[in-house]
């Protein structure tokens, strides 16, 4: 999935579109994606200029997004969880974040996600996402 086809499954827009391109994927099962962090993005003005890293938050919020687009097929999608975070490396300009998700169990309109993000192959953070898909009627 090219980014092209990504902007019609998010409704994300720079600087907040953080996923760069879905590598593999199976509908409501798994899926693996990227996100390129160049020292161009706006928020390593103030995080930290010395010493810049991709905020945590962000790193979050990829894998959220990738960990969503699993479920591209189903209407409207929200975060509404985030559980058993952990941050275990920084991820510094030139890095490439991939993100692997796996769902965990879906209940009524729910869905428990697992994302894991690695940075050459070494995890460096990992969470829980749930997510909250609306109905939506046309």
């Amino acid at each position: 999935m090219d980014i092209k086809e990504i902007m019609t499954k998010l409704n994300h827009r720079y600087p907040f579109l953080l996923v760069d391109r879905i590598v593999e994927r199976e509908p409501d099962k798994w899926i693996k994606g990227y996100k390129n962090i160049t020292f161009n993005e706006p928020y390593f003005n103030g995080h930290f200029p010395e010493n810049p890293i991709f905020p945590g938050v962000l790193i979050i919020e990829a894998m959220a997004q990738i960990g969503g687009l699993m479920f591209s097929e189903k209407e409207k999608g929200f975060l509404v969880g985030v559980d058993k975070t952990k941050f275990i490396h920084f991820v510094r300009p030139g890095d490439q974040l991939v993100t692997e998700a796996t769902k965990i169990k879906e209940f009524g309109q729910y869905a428990k996600v697992e994302v894991k993000g690695s940075v050459d192959g070494k995890v460096v953070a990992k969470a829980e996402v749930t997510y909250y898909f609306e109905n939506v009627e046309e």
